[in-house]
């Protein structure tokens, strides 16, 4: 759907399912082709950047059946080991297939990567890594060309915690020769579920969800069978949304430690919250409080919903100020929530939101994946009609907002 239309000041109530991670199941999925057999993943969710993951599997020889939630991945034959660029260009995340080509066939080649306009977020940690297991990396008419005759177990040092960075040099170790060790690895919930599913599939690998991640090269992987977790930015992202349109709702299949840095903010913004094994309840009365957030690395609180939560607090009561660390380019959302009549200074990594309620509905474009998302939040705490046109970024990565979101008691459709 390329518009999405919200009739803002309705309050939620009900319960919601919350569909498996993208950002788990994105680097599974390239990791099934490091295994010369079929893998089985359940709990897939139907987002366009998982089709596009799907059509460059099958672009290199895998052949894959999505049936509902469960995708089936044959990776018996690769026959070519080039990242198409339309895909590339399309979905920067595609990248991390370059580690699993690597593994498996010796040879990844790709181009510079694409997807949300977010920042520069270069690959050079991605390089680094395959570098220091032995791969030679040449750069040839815009493609990436990384390749190696065995790659040798070495110790990797991440100046940073990417978790693109961590995800490849993962991929590429796993059937490398001896033992790997990555220091200041990302310790992301992600990064957890993609040591699991290798483990499962046959790999050896220790201290996931530590910064320090080891493993013991095996020469073959086995057919496997694994289930993605509830995805925590979608969670996250509909915890926003009864913030901004305040009500009550049950959130489930999702892991609540995974949101700990969320969870307590809300908290301090006035959410009332109950955590279960496999789900939350949020209830929110009033306005919330604007406060001082900070995105960091997990277990930090997470870029990925800054940009919900600046809708929140520009719906809020107070001042705050957001500061991003990660990404310069996530406040691309700042301009499209101005039309929205919110009060927002832009002083460089830093935002400053002084919170205005109700705010009024407008035509908005979507600048982003979680941008868009932003402002369908933003459009619940809106007077009239909010027009959230190119929607389609928002489709990367949420199966449906305007099914889920109507499920609450949103009046909220799509239209092409």
């Amino acid at each position: 759907m390329s518009v999405i239309q919200v009739q803002g000041l309705r309050s939620l109530k009900g319960e919601i399912k919350i569909q498996g991670s993208k950002n788990a199941v994105l680097p599974i999925m390239a990791a099934a082709v490091l295994h010369k057999g079929t893998t089985v993943i359940h709990n897939v969710p139907r987002i366009q950047d998982v089709f596009c993951m799907l059509g460059i599997l099958q672009r290199i020889g895998c052949k894959c059946r999505l049936e509902g939630n469960t995708l089936i991945v044959d990776a018996v034959t690769i026959t070519q080991a080039e990242i198409p660029e339309d895909y590339i260009k399309s979905m920067r995340s595609s990248i991390i297939l370059s580690g699993s080509l690597l593994g498996r066939t010796g040879l990844a080649v790709t181009s510079f990567p694409g997807g949300c306009s977010i920042g520069k977020r270069p690959i050079d940690l991605h390089l680094s890594a395959f570098r220091k297991l032995g791969a030679v990396v040449e750069e040839e008419a815009e493609k990436l060309i990384v390749s190696a005759n065995t790659l040798i177990g070495a110790d990797i040092e991440l100046r940073f915690p990417s978790v693109g960075a961590t995800e490849n040099a993962l991929l590429a170790s796993v059937l490398a020769k001896g033992i790997t060790v990555i220091r200041g690895a990302a310790k992301e919930p992600e990064i957890i579920a993609l040591c699991e599913f290798l483990n499962n599939m046959g790999a050896r690998i220790e201290g996931a969800g530590t910064s320090k991640l080891m493993v013991v090269g095996v020469n073959k992987l086995h057919d496997s069978e694994f289930t993605v977790a509830g995805d925590r930015i979608v969670a996250g992202t509909y915890l926003a949304a009864v913030m901004a349109a305040e009500g009550n709702i049950f959130i489930k299949g999702i892991r609540p430690n995974d949101l700990t840095a969320t969870l307590s903010l809300v908290e301090r913004m006035g959410a009332e919250l109950k955590t279960y094994h496999d789900g939350l309840e949020v209830s929110m009365k009033g306005r919330p409080d604007c406060l001082d957030v900070v995105t960091s690395p997990y277990p930090g609180f997470p870029t990925d919903l800054q940009s919900q939560m600046m809708a929140v607090m520009a719906s809020g009561h107070g001042t705050g100020r957001l500061t991003e660390t990660i990404f310069e380019g996530r406040f691309a959302t700042a301009k499209e929530l101005k039309k929205l009549g919110s009060d927002i200074v832009i002083d460089g990594k830093h935002a400053i939101v002084h919170g205005l309620y109700p705010l009024s509905g407008n035509r908005v474009i979507a600048p982003d994946l979680r941008g868009g998302a932003a402002l369908v939040v933003a459009g619940l705490a809106s007077e009239g009609v909010t027009e959230i046109h190119e929607g389609y970024h928002i489709e990367r990565g949420y199966e449906d907002i305007c099914r889920d979101l109507s499920s609450l008691g949103a009046v909220i459709r799509g239209m092409e």
